[in-house]
């Protein structure tokens, strides 16, 4: 296979593609574990596995076995049909949710778009048809289609696509007794992140879980936890909800699950699916058997030793990160997050960080302007974090230098 240079590439997508994204000026080739390769052949440690995605690092062996055998058996039949995998993966993680029902779809978005239309139907069938509205938070990132977008917070990715669905209103994730008002008998869910990750990495506090639970059961109104980000171990457990004591009734699932393939979920508890009739929701591609395949394969790879280390692999990137922080007080706010999930909120624009840190050979993204989000693949080692905070050490100085 030949390859096009650089400039090659950037020039036939200024060109042909919609201009949809910000990117950074290189062209990766392949991968290896927690290594992405650029056209020259250059290696960068990769903090940002695909946002979250390349949860078994690049090329894994299990998820790449996997792909290929499926692929010379059955790819696609279509939801018209059965196939073995769907119902093996559903009743999986079903186990690992306490949720007892799943829709597939192909990523975090849509699922939050799943639970989102679920939450609705449960009112009308039981003939509350005024339970319609969203109540969502401060921060808020549910994704960029048109529902998920509603309850998205940031008026920069909204504006330009309103009038978004009516009824969404944002709480005060600093003020728990706003949801006093908010979440009443026309409120059909209340949707939250466990940690906000778009937003800025931040931890739901715990005195903002106890009001949504309150809330939640004072009105009847479901709630949905988008662990899109957080869930599938990120944080250490495979959900982040029921550390902070909440008990959704519907979860959104994506990006870690498929290991680097498409692939999400809607988990629904029993009594909400059980007002889902045949025809209210669908997909052509949600739950082929390549997805349900990469998704069986990374769930017998966190069973398999993955889950069980992230906790230690935690406690020594964040006490690196405490370290970098003090290190430089004026230059780092504060270190947030959980499990492999974290952030670094900069004194200022976080852009300049990204930048360096790309220069020397570490990806790591900016959110919220100015946070430094770090979302390794769960197999990271402790050498490769100690050389990303090495490299993030030198980022840090050569801006308080200059």
């Amino acid at each position: 296979m030949t390859t096009a240079s650089t400039p090659d590439v950037l020039a036939v997508e200024s060109q042909h593609v919609l201009q949809t994204y910000r990117r950074q000026p290189v062209v990766f080739e392949r991968g290896e574990g927690t290594r992405l390769f650029d056209d020259h052949g250059r290696a960068y440690l990769d903090f940002v596995s695909g946002i979250g995605v390349a949860s078994l690092g690049h090329a894994n062996p299990a998820i790449a076995k996997a792909l290929a055998d499926q692929a010379t058996r059955l790819v696609h039949t279509s939801n018209v049909y059965f196939h073995p995998l769907q119902g093996e993966l559903a009743a999986k993680l079903s186990a690992r949710t306490g949720l007892e029902r799943a829709f597939f779809c192909n990523s975090g978005t849509e699922a939050v778009e799943a639970c989102l239309k679920v939450a609705r139907r449960f009112w009308f069938t039981r003939g509350e048809t005024t339970r319609t509205k969203y109540v969502a938070f401060s921060h808020a990132f549910h994704g960029r289609t048109m529902g998920s977008l509603s309850a998205t917070w940031d008026e920069h990715y909204r504006a330009p696509f309103e009038p978004l669905i009516p009824g969404v209103t944002f709480a005060s994730t600093t003020d728990p007794a706003s949801l006093e008002s908010l979440v009443d008998d026309s409120t059909a869910a209340v949707i939250v992140e466990p940690i906000q990750g778009e937003g800025g990495v931040r931890p739901i506090p715990p005195a903002l879980a106890s009001a949504i639970t309150a809330a939640c059961r004072r009105s009847g109104a479901l709630l949905i936890a988008d662990e899109v980000q957080t869930g599938c171990g990120r944080t250490g457990a495979f959900l982040a909800s029921p550390a902070l004591g909440l008990s959704p009734d519907l979860v959104a699932l994506g990006k870690a699950l498929g290991a680097g393939f498409p692939v999400g979920a809607a988990m629904v508890s029993h009594d909400v699916a059980a007002a889902v009739s045949a025809g209210d929701h669908g997909t052509t591609y949600g739950g082929n058997l390549l997805a349900c395949r990469a998704a069986l394969t990374f769930l017998d790879e966190l069973d398999r030793g993955v889950l069980a280390a992230i906790p230690r692999l935690s406690a020594h990137l964040f006490a690196r990160l405490g370290e970098l922080a003090a290190r430089h007080p004026a230059a780092i706010v504060e270190v947030r997050g959980a499990g492999l999930m974290a952030g670094l909120e900069c004194a200022s624009d976080a852009t300049p960080i990204v930048a360096s840190a790309l220069e020397r050979g570490l990806l790591v993204n900016r959110t919220s302007v100015t946070v430094v989000r770090l979302l390794p693949a769960y197999i990271v080692s402790e050498a490769d974090i100690d050389e990303a905070v090495a490299i993030l050490d030198q980022v840090f100085s050569e801006g308080a230098r200059t």
